[in-house]
């Protein structure tokens, strides 16, 4: 009889509620937690799809991507060389922005060089490799790499400090009147750790629990 493994999500949730009862006040909101990544997609696509969802809504993203999609026969991802022989004109098309456009014909350009590793490899590169390496690549900052690493690399500590909802959910969890600066969210991610990407998917379901009042 295979042994039942240990489900991460749950200790999680039970390793931030011991943080303090305004993190056991969060985490009964909200539940259990859902994190879903996307492991079969490969480092290449996954950045594709994150600078997409740069800066914009993402029901406006999943619009950009699939006219992106629909430009491949049965709606197959496009290989690298696909996309960087493509026009600029065609991906702006799409709804990608200049500055998005270049920034995806570098990626495709890393990922035929071989500085985009492939998943088998990224895999095996420590958090902070990754981040270096990827970010040589023209619009790809920090938080993008992170995305990378929490959605299609499964990582389970990782704190994207600079995101947006994250320092907002963090404000409205512990009632601040701004967003604390990165040294302090840097703590907060101490106190998360072993968990951080939990920790930072229930304080983006903060800030939904927010809005979702505010609507009522």
């Amino acid at each position: 009889m295979k042994k039942k493994k240990p489900d991460i999500k749950a200790i999680a949730g039970q390793h931030l509620a011991a943080i303090d009862g305004d993190w056991a006040a969060l985490i009964a909101a909200v539940g259990d937690c859902t994190h879903q990544p996307k492991p079969e997609r490969e480092p290449y696509e996954a950045l594709v799809r994150t600078v997409a969802y740069q800066q914009i809504h993402a029901r406006a993203a999943e619009a950009i991507l699939g006219r992106l999609l629909a430009l491949h026969p049965q709606g197959l991802w496009l290989t690298p060389e696909t996309l960087l022989a493509m026009d600029d004109t065609i991906l702006r098309t799409c709804g990608f922005s200049t500055r998005k456009t270049a920034t995806l014909k570098a990626i495709a350009a890393g990922a035929v060089s071989g500085l985009i590793p492939n998943r088998t490899l990224a895999e095996q590169m420590p958090e902070e490799e990754l981040i270096t390496r990827l970010t040589q690549l023209p619009g790809i900052g920090r938080w993008t790499v992170e995305m990378l690493l929490i959605y299609t690399l499964e990582r389970i500590d990782i704190f994207p400090i600079d995101d947006f909802g994250v320092r907002e959910g963090y404000r409205l969890l512990k009632k601040l009147e701004q967003q604390p600066n990165r040294k302090a969210m840097q703590e907060v991610g101490l106190l998360c750790s072993p968990y951080r990407t939990i920790a930072a998917w229930y304080l983006w379901r903060a800030s939904e629990l927010l809005n979702t009042k505010k609507k009522k």
